[in-house]
């Protein structure tokens, strides 16, 4: 547990990075006042470290604009959803060439409309561990259970001539327990329709970066941050891990 690891190194008087064990240690002033790139092998004290919540480590980064998000929370999530369930499934637009529709109400005292349509391959339906659905009107809890049946989920809503995608704060795709999100400065979301073209594959993957590559969104990697201070009697290093 790496949240563990850092407590204990702060406990310790001094902690040795064990890399390059044939270069003979460096004082950090020496390191600050060289060029990069180099290598070195130090002996130094970690003062801090951040976030000091390890899941806070965790982002978002779109690596077409270099841009570093906080990953949404599921009350953000959850707001969207609501919004969208206030428009109802546009009928006209469901059991189309490409994929089938339900619909259903709700028997709740706020009655809602929920419309799926499942994605068709070679103008059947495929088992639901390699169906792509798409979902209107569905609840948070609503749609984890259904990405619990479904190869994928991705949230929709009704205009009057397609379906489109929800505001690009909410992940575009949920695949197993993995939510997927696009740039909102980099993407350019396409019609859903697009998403035809997959479906016409001999053996369609629904691969999230092809889903992305058609829905004109610049898809987010989850990367991993944190920064550390080391000191030794020389001077302090602020060093940062970036990782995917």
């Amino acid at each position: 547990d790496l949240e563990l690891h850092l407590q204990r190194c702060q406990q310790l008087s001094v902690t040795v990075l064990t890399d390059h064990q044939d270069l003979s240690n460096t004082e950090l002033k020496t390191i600050t006042n060289s060029s990069a790139p180099q290598q070195y092998r130090i002996r130094a004290k970690l003062r801090t470290y951040k976030p000091q919540k390890l899941h806070q480590s965790v982002k978002l980064h779109c690596s077409k604009c270099n841009s570093l998000q906080e990953v949404p929370d599921r009350d953000d999530f959850d707001f969207i959803l609501h919004g969208s369930a206030g428009t109802a499934p546009n009928p006209e637009l469901h059991n189309t060439s490409w994929y089938e529709s339900v619909t259903w109400t709700t028997q709740e005292q706020k009655q809602r409309e929920i419309a799926i349509h499942f994605v068709k391959h070679d103008e059947m339906l495929q088992h639901p561990e390699d169906t792509l659905i798409m979902v209107e009107g569905g609840t948070l809890k609503e749609i984890w259970k259904l990405t619990k049946r479904f190869k994928c989920v991705i949230p929709v809503r009704s205009t009057e001539d397609d379906l489109e995608l929800l505001d690009l704060s909410a992940p575009f795709l949920l695949k197993g327990n993995v939510k997927y999100y696009g740039c909102k400065q980099c993407s350019t979301p396409k019609p859903v329709k697009n998403l035809s073209s997959i479906a016409a594959e001999q053996r369609p993957s629904w691969e999230p970066t092809e889903i992305a590559q058609v829905l004109g969104i610049e898809l987010l990697q989850y990367v991993f941050i944190m920064k550390f201070t080391l000191v030794d009697e020389t001077g302090s290093l602020n060093a940062y891990l970036f990782d995917y």
